[in-house]
């Protein structure tokens, strides 16, 4: 996607809505440095002033991070995450903890009563991914491959107030999962019964292991002694 040059009217406003729209469409991605404010003038045809004031009210909005001395980030992919972020921030890991068990053992077990066979395939996918990045050893890849198979999760229940709000809540908790993964003593929790529930299409047995799964996560994370 292509920036367009902005029209002299609510210039401020213009590049927001312009800035905004690389970010939600993923032309910018996630965790991802944006265009220099020179490089975004030039582009958007205005100065660099619009362009900073346009940022700031981005990083405001918990869209963007300036990191002094290197630049832009974006750190959400909507205000609602942008939000969610900045309150997270302020929460304990128990308290998130917890959010994220309602969020995700009601998606298996929604999951389980509306998956199609595209879905089945995408969860052992991502399921496998995450299994792999494990053996890898390797922290942030696995952050991202088990949010990839919440996500996938999410994704066949087909509710689509369900999915975006796991999606912003998500995106704002790659910073908690990461803390609370280093809490948890390198303990591996199994996904493979979600998934096996979800394709057999047994709701109760879904929730049991997505309960499940959080269950030992609550305790790990009690034990460690960070709630």
């Amino acid at each position: 996607m292509s920036l367009r040059t902005a029209q002299r009217a609510s210039l401020v406003d213009q590049v927001i809505d312009q800035l905004k729209e690389q970010i939600t469409s993923g032309s910018w991605t996630m965790n991802g440095k944006i265009p220099t404010e020179t490089v975004l003038a030039e582009q958007l045809g205005v100065g660099r002033n619009t362009v900073r004031e346009a940022v700031r009210a981005l990083t405001h909005a918990g869209l963007l991070e300036c990191r002094q001395g290197d630049g832009t980030y974006v750190r959400a992919t909507s205000e609602l995450s942008g939000a969610m972020l900045r309150r997270l921030k302020q929460a304990e890991q128990l308290e998130i903890l917890e959010v994220r068990r309602a969020l995700e053992v009601e998606s298996a077990r929604l999951a389980a009563t509306r998956r199609t066979d595209e879905d089945i395939t995408r969860i052992e996918a991502a399921l496998a991914e995450r299994e792999r990045a494990w053996d890898l050893d390797d922290p942030e890849y696995f952050v991202e491959a088990d949010l990839a198979f919440h996500m996938a999760v999410a994704h066949a229940t087909h509710n689509l107030v369900l999915i975006d709000l796991y999606e912003d809540f998500s995106a704002a908790l790659r910073a908690s999962i990461t803390a609370a993964g280093t809490s948890l003593n390198k303990t591996y929790i199994p996904h493979d019964a979600i998934a096996r529930a979800i394709a057999a299409g047994d709701a109760t047995a879904a929730e049991r292991a997505g309960h499940a799964c959080m269950e030992h996560i609550l305790i790990a994370l009690t034990e460690s002694g960070d709630s």
